[in-house]
């Protein structure tokens, strides 16, 4: 999944011969999962139409303060489409452009947004080679880079004029690669590795026969998912579940049993920052796996179990650098059992569940929790979607790290 899965991009289109790249460049903005609106000088429909790049993102394309054409067209909200946008896109960016720009030369749509976005901003310029070289160019890039925009280097190539050299607006894709690397390299979980245990595990009584619990790992996905979105590498070891996931920084590590989901955890351990055991392992096995089927023959049936080896306590045991987040799902004595769990595991942090809470606990869309710290500080949260309190969980992790 790209980074840009989910933002919002304002994309600013000047006029030069390059505006006609702005079409594949919507549409690999769209295809990565973002949303975009686009802004027009009047100059640049003279390359692209409005009618494409409207039909490409989805939406209007603005290019006017307001329709002259129609006296009760409302007026297009420079201020409004700014704050909008998770970040601007300036391509191509004109030497008149880029000009206009430095100084606030503020007449047409695209500059008025452009002076009021406090989102990032991005420009890739666009130009003939002794244009792109003028000291004035020069100028208005060390400017523009002093005001805190990040300029997208244009490429060495064929030009308009039929002469070869720099000044090729950058390629859509290369556009999109420059952005994700630079939104990627400011993502507060850069560098990190988490190792993150979900959903439950089945405990074999015979071939077809196991002990396992209610656990979906909703909860420990979605964890994964916040932590990846915000650049961590998240190793994801799940227990059976019909839940996917798919991003570029998450690997998954399937197992079933206790026991596998043990040494798997223990194959990563030693090498992350963060450990979050959300998995309902199953605290008991079956002291004996039969080979076969086992036959109704009488009334009565009795299992032997055993206890299986509990993976958050050698966390604890074996713990260095690593910030350990265990859960508890409780019933009575919540707080204080919580507590007890803490110390007993040496964990950081605790997620308490209490079956108690109407909308908590395993099948539903929605979790209540309570934070409690090493020290014992307690915070009740509020019921949430599971989505949320993932987010919630995850802040916690960014606390730490800022600490």
């Amino acid at each position: 999944m790209s980074v840009l899965n989910g933002k919002k991009i304002l994309l600013g289109i000047s006029g030069g011969i390059a505006a006609y790249k702005t079409a594949s460049l919507v549409r690999l903005f769209i295809k990565a999962g973002a949303h975009v609106q686009v802004i027009m000088t009047p100059a640049s429909k003279d390359f692209v139409t409005p009618l494409t790049l409207s039909t490409l993102s989805k939406n209007p394309v603005h290019s006017s303060f307001y329709n002259q054409d129609d006296e009760n067209e409302k007026w297009n909200n420079h201020v409004e489409l700014a704050l909008w946008a998770d970040f601007m896109v300036i391509a191509p960016a004109t030497a008149n452009t880029l000009s206009k720009m430095t100084h606030g030369t503020c007449d047409n749509l695209l500059i008025a947004a452009y002076l009021s976005a406090k989102c990032p901003v991005y420009f890739a310029p666009a130009m003939d080679l002794d244009m792109y070289k003028h000291p004035s160019t020069v100028a208005s890039f060390q400017a523009l880079s002093s005001f805190g925009n990040m300029m997208i280097p244009a490429e060495t190539g064929e030009l308009a004029s039929g002469l070869s050299g720099e000044g090729r607006m950058a390629e859509p894709e290369n556009i999109i690669a420059f952005i994700e690397a630079d939104l990627e390299g400011k993502l507060p979980l850069k560098g990190k590795k988490i190792l993150i245990t979900a959903g439950p595990t089945y405990e074999a009584i015979d071939p077809v026969r196991f002990i396992g619990n209610y656990s979906s790992g909703k909860m420990g996905f979605d964890i994964a998912q916040v932590a990846a979105d915000l650049g961590a590498s998240v190793t994801l070891v799940t227990g059976p579940t019909h839940l996917k996931i798919n991003h570029s920084l998450i690997q998954v590590v399937p197992v079933v049993a206790a026991e596998q989901m043990y040494h798997a955890c223990h194959e990563f351990y030693n090498d992350v920052d963060v450990a979050i055991a959300a998995a309902a392992v199953a605290d008991y096995k079956p002291k004996y796996k039969a080979d076969q089927k086992i036959k109704k023959a009488s009334d009565d049936f009795t299992i032997e179990l055993e206890k299986t080896k509990d993976i958050l306590a050698s966390f604890g045991a074996h713990k260095k650098q690593q910030f350990l987040i265990g859960f508890a799902l409780e019933t009575e004595n919540e707080i204080e059992n919580a507590k007890l769990k803490i110390q007993k595991k040496n964990l950081d942090l605790i997620v308490l569940n209490s079956l108690q809470d109407d909308g908590a606990g395993f099948g539903t869309p929605t979790n209540k929790i309570t934070f409690i710290d090493k020290n014992f500080v307690i915070e009740p949260m509020p019921l949430k979607s599971k989505e949320a309190v993932a987010t919630d969980i995850v802040a916690k992790v960014l606390e730490h790290f800022d600490s």
